[in-house]
């Protein structure tokens, strides 16, 4: 800023600006609220079918994130403009004051000169009227006086300048519609951008050269701000792509610098907080960003030619860095389908391209058997991160078909990872067979086929997926899941579940996200236009179609593991309860809406349990003491109802064994729990199960009864429950429907198990 226009500044614009923005937030505040309270409330509970159950509500709900966005941006503005002018009217009247006192005490003048200042003498001691004596001054007051307006037009021109930087970076993040930026003064954004400049400058140094205390200092900064947009955009185009690959490959590699323990401690923070505010660095739609996202993809196959960890590629680095935070779908995709093709022409069946020993150094602080050099890991835990992205991955080619009955209807990044990877083991040399891969896959679908982070329930505690989005799936993630439940229920689907260590709980998951639409197609009503569909009705438009065999051997195959069994047995159990509690058996349609969801829950138990027994059998041998105690531990499912909560129409089901507050979701006919759930949720695991696992000699055939007769058992107490002081019962009783019940859940076992499911897995 000039000095001549500080001094003479008016700063009245700047007013009727800030005037016009507290207006404009006023106005939008107001259509904020009807926005969200109004036209998104409305959206929510409309009956809506077709299109707009879909389109409409999801244009709804953006439209009201865009009024909501549009406010904070307007009240951003505001704040920044408002402070930028009471800090410049404050400038201008304290130089005023400053040349004044100066005019007064010292006999100095300033006058404008140039693109500056000269200082003068007011009244020349040789023109000064007889007797008048004029102040004392000296070379010195002068230099102060100088000194003093420099300060003060440079302390204006970065207030100015902050201002107008700050402003610019706001606007341009988001091209079209508003950045979600908010903050509450200038000196927080300005501050921000600051900050991010001075970490730049420290991370651009060699690594080795960094001292612990230099590190910690970033790390602490990189915390802070992680979701800071304006932060995390500064630093990451200060830093640019390759500089930030070559530092966090420095920060990894322990035999950088001098080797020290601790070291280690520091550079596992780092690897967070730096992943995590590159994620945020990349939601900007800036042309500095695009640019960022366009040469880290181009990074991807090239070695870094660095002396640290190896001399890895870029995409060995970023992948490692993309396992925390939010990042964009569009970058994710394209980075992931670059990586992929690359991945399919090196990562060949004769020899590790990624793992080989003698090439690059542990690049991954997290997960004792996930050194971080297969890129394909970090990538996956990436995308189980964003759902928006891996449901973009992993879409299902345009077609016309219902369900998913032939490879060519398979997206081909899901083919790929599913079934013609050759994955290899990423473990230190003390695990060589652990294969972690599998298990970020298993997140990625995760992710794409519910519309949650895998981990969402243990990052932000105790049950927070609910209230509020609630039940996130939509046709394309539907169209996700019908792949998957194609692949995993196909032919080769026994064989992927057992040889795929640790997808088996993720496949449990998803499989409990869509235990409706898989109750719908086991019932045979989605192929059987002559049956009312309101019985199992769509909780969302596009829902998923498996076809009556498809779904049964889906879950014949999920049947086949403990943990899935378990999961989606639990899931089943919620769902069919909540239908009863939709349905009391109070009129003919809720009798026969009721007698459906019995048989139909008797039919998928009968699979699900029918599924694991046989494999027991089969990995341990019939009659055999291991064959036992699997077959009666897998009767300990009631263990994952206790805990279970619902709400707003989804189910959270605690899962046994998984760190923090893991759960499952799966969906009900209710929005919160009834008199036939509150009566089954926490109730005591089935004795006489437990009993066959006391018993370390117990035959198999009468772990076998046992399980069956508890399984039969619990459906029996879901009949009495739902009919109990119903006059409906005595229709039940002359329909037989409790020995309906008994043959559909015994009558999927051994009288048609050759074509009831897939066969059980059996290694080679």
């Amino acid at each position: 800023m000039k000095f001549e226009a500080l001094l003479h500044g008016n700063f009245s614009s700047l007013g009727k600006a800030v005037t016009d923005w507290t207006e404009m937030i006023d106005k939008l505040e107001s259509l904020k609220w009807d926005a969200e309270e109004v036209l998104q409330g409305r959206a929510k509970k409309a009956d809506w079918a077709g299109e707009n159950a879909t389109v409409t509500r999801e244009f709804v709900t953006k439209t009201a994130k865009e009024f909501g966005d549009a406010y904070n941006q307007a009240v951003t503005i505001r704040n920044i403009l408002q402070d930028t002018r009471s800090e410049l009217i404050s400038y201008r009247d304290e130089l005023k004051r400053t040349i004044s006192t100066a005019q007064k005490e010292k006999n100095l003048t300033v006058v404008p000169s140039g693109k500056g200042w000269t200082i003068q003498m007011n009244i020349h001691p040789d023109r000064a009227g007889k007797g008048v004596d004029l102040p004392e001054r000296n070379q010195a007051d002068m230099e102060d006086l100088s000194g003093d307006i420099k300060r003060i037009v440079k302390n204006a021109t970065e207030s100015d300048t902050s201002a107008a930087q700050v402003l610019r970076m706001l606007t341009t993040q988001t091209p079209y519609g508003f950045s979600e930026a908010y903050y509450q003064d200038r000196d927080h954004a300005a501050k921000a951008i600051a900050d991010a400049d001075k970490i730049v400058k420290l991370a651009k140094k060699d690594p080795s050269d960094l001292t612990n205390t230099q590190l910690a200092q970033i790390n602490t900064a990189l915390d802070n701000y992680k979701d800071d947009p304006l932060f995390a955009e500064r630093f990451a185009t200060g830093l640019g792509p390759k500089k930030t690959l070559e530092f966090w490959a420095g920060v990894a590699d322990p035999y950088q610098g001098s080797y020290d323990p601790g070291r280690g401690d520091i550079a596992k923070k780092l690897q967070k907080s730096l992943g995590t505010t590159i994620g945020t660095a990349t939601l900007s739609d800036s042309s500095g960003m695009q640019v960022w996202e366009s040469k880290m993809v181009e990074l991807g196959p090239q070695r870094l030619e660095i002396d640290h960890a190896g001399n890895p590629q870029g995409f060995q680095v970023m992948s490692n860095l993309m396992r925390f935070g939010e990042y964009d779908k569009t970058f994710l995709t394209n980075y992931g389908n670059d990586l992929i093709a690359y991945d399919k022409k090196h990562n060949s069946k004769d020899l590790p391209y990624w793992t080989s020993n003698a090439d690059t150094a542990d690049l991954n602080f997290y997960g004792k058997s996930d050194r971080g050099r297969d890129p394909m890991n970090g990538f996956l835990e990436a995308l189980g991160h964003n759902p928006e992205a891996s449901t973009d991955f992993f879409a299902a080619p345009p077609g016309e078909n219902d369900t998913v009955d032939r490879d060519s209807e398979v997206n081909e990044n899901l083919k790929y990872l599913t079934k013609e990877r050759v994955w290899r083991s990423d473990a230190p040399m003390g695990d060589p067979d652990k294969i972690v891969g599998y298990d970020k896959l298993g997140h990625a679908l995760e992710s794409a086929t519910t519309g949650y982070a895998y981990d969402a329930s243990e990052l932000n505690g105790k049950h927070p997926m609910v209230p509020g989005s609630a039940d996130r799936r939509t046709a394309e993630t539907a169209g996700v899941m019908e792949q998957v439940a194609y692949i995993y229920g196909g032919e080769d689907g026994p064989k992927l579940i057992h040889e795929q260590e640790g997808i088996s709980d993720s496949l449990g998951r998803m499989g409990a996200a869509y235990i409706d639409d898989i109750n719908n197609s086991v019932s045979g009503i989605s192929d059987n236009a002559g049956h009312d569909p309101s019985e199992f009705p769509a909780k969302y438009q596009g829902r998923a179609e498996f076809g009556n065999q498809g779904a049964i051997d889906f879950l014949s195959v999920l049947g086949q593991d403990e943990k899935s069994h378990g999961i989606v047995t639990t899931a089943e159990h919620v769902y069919s309860l909540s239908v009863l509690d939709d349905s009391p058996a109070n009129s003919d349609a809720h009798y026969q809406r009721g007698k459906d969801a019995l048989l139909t829950d008797a039919e998928v138990r009968g699979i699900l349990d029918h599924s694991r027994v046989q494999q027991a059998e089969t990995t341990y041998g019939a009659n055999s003491e291991e064959a036992n105690k699997s077959i009666a531990k897998s009767g300990e499912w009631g263990k994952y109802l206790i805990g279970t909560g619902v709400a707003a129409g989804v189910a959270m089901v605690p899962v046994p064994g998984s760190t923090g507050a893991a759960i499952a979701l799966a969906p009900v006919a209710t929005e919160a729990a009834g008199e036939m759930l509150n009566t089954f949720l926490g109730q005591k695991v089935d004795e006489a199960v437990d009993d066959a696992n006391s018993d370390p000699v117990e035959k198999t055939q009468d772990a076998r009864r046992k399980f069956f007769a508890a399984g039969a058992d619990d459906m029996g107490k879901a009949y009495d429950q739902y009919f109990k002081d119903s006059r409906f019962a005595d229709k039940a009783d002359d329909d037989d429907l409790d020995r309906d019940l008994k043959d559909m859940y015994y009558g999927t076992g051994p009288n048609e198990d050759k074509y009831r499911g897939r066969p059980p897995y059996k290694k080679d």
